[in-house]
């Protein structure tokens, strides 16, 4: 099992497990939360299938990376993709994220620059502000937040089943886009996280992401499903892609929040065409 270290806890070390599979131009894959890279699977295969390198990463905290007690703010999160980048010297990359993973992705290409990346996908995205505030009233209430991480301390796995409910829009598609199976996978792949992370990284999501909008000088794909229940399409990819001169919106009619798993045929056709698409010069 490959693995890369981040960091130190006291004595241990901060190791995150990542996949590398594959040969030719490489595609970086973050997962959503609470899940890992194994959620990923329908978008590996094909990806693996038409020539690409896929690489998937397991975020501190989640699936078979270390589960520290601290790190789980977005600044950190892109330091540990930047080790990873830097450590497998990949270039003309191609970074994917899908919810949660969104942030690494906006915030790397704006801590770190487009040195190694060559174009971005932003699938059900947080960005750009998710909060309400001031200077952010199309925001949710932060009231929201604070009552999921009353959940998650009270009863976590109670919490996962409501979350995967939203995640899939479970009982308008349950037998149609995703078994029970499927669900209940998703729900234990859910289950393997640290109970810290998955309530540490709801204060994640608050960030701001505005500032890094202007930084970005690659090519961006936006997919987001017009029925997200988890983050919802007005107040995410809706408001976020006139804010990037860079991007591509594709809307996904009657698509719920996990798309990664329920429309895959779609985000995989989406995906494997902007990958054939010239890359625009930087700014």
């Amino acid at each position: 099992m490959p693995f890369i270290t981040v960091g130190t806890e006291n004595s241990a070390p901060i190791d995150l497990y990542y996949e590398d599979h594959g040969s030719g131009q490489p595609v970086v894959l973050i997962h959503g939360f609470p899940f890992n890279g194994a959620t990923w699977e329908k978008e590996t295969n094909a990806l693996l299938n038409a020539g690409y390198r896929t690489i998937t990463l397991d975020r501190r905290g989640f699936g078979n990376s270390a589960q520290p007690a601290f790190g789980y703010d977005y600044n950190t999160f892109a330091a540990d993709v930047d080790i990873l980048m830097t450590e497998l010297d990949l270039r003309d990359a191609m970074l994917v994220g899908h919810s949660m993973g969104t942030g690494e992705v906006v915030r790397y290409l704006g801590n770190y620059g487009s040195q190694r990346v060559s174009r971005a996908v932003l699938l059900s995205p947080l960005q750009p502000m998710l909060v309400k505030a001031q200077n952010n009233p199309e925001g949710v209430d932060k009231s929201l937040f604070q009552g999921f991480q009353k959940a998650i301390t009270k009863d976590r796995f109670a919490y996962l089943t409501q979350f995967c409910d939203a995640f899939f829009n479970y009982s308008e598609n349950k037998g149609k886009l995703v078994s029970e199976e499927a669900y209940h996978a998703h729900w234990q792949i859910g289950a393997m996280a640290s109970g810290k992370a998955t309530h540490d990284s709801v204060d994640a999501w608050l960030e701001d992401f505005r500032p890094d909008l202007p930084k970005i000088d690659v090519p961006v794909l936006i997919i987001q499903g017009d029925k997200d229940n988890v983050l919802p399409f007005p107040v995410t990819g809706q408001r976020l892609a006139p804010m990037l001169p860079t991007s591509e919106l594709i809307t996904l009619k009657g698509a719920p929040h996990g798309i990664p798993w329920t429309h895959a045929d779609d985000v995989n056709k989406a995906m494997l065409n902007f990958l054939k698409q010239p890359a625009k010069a930087r700014a």
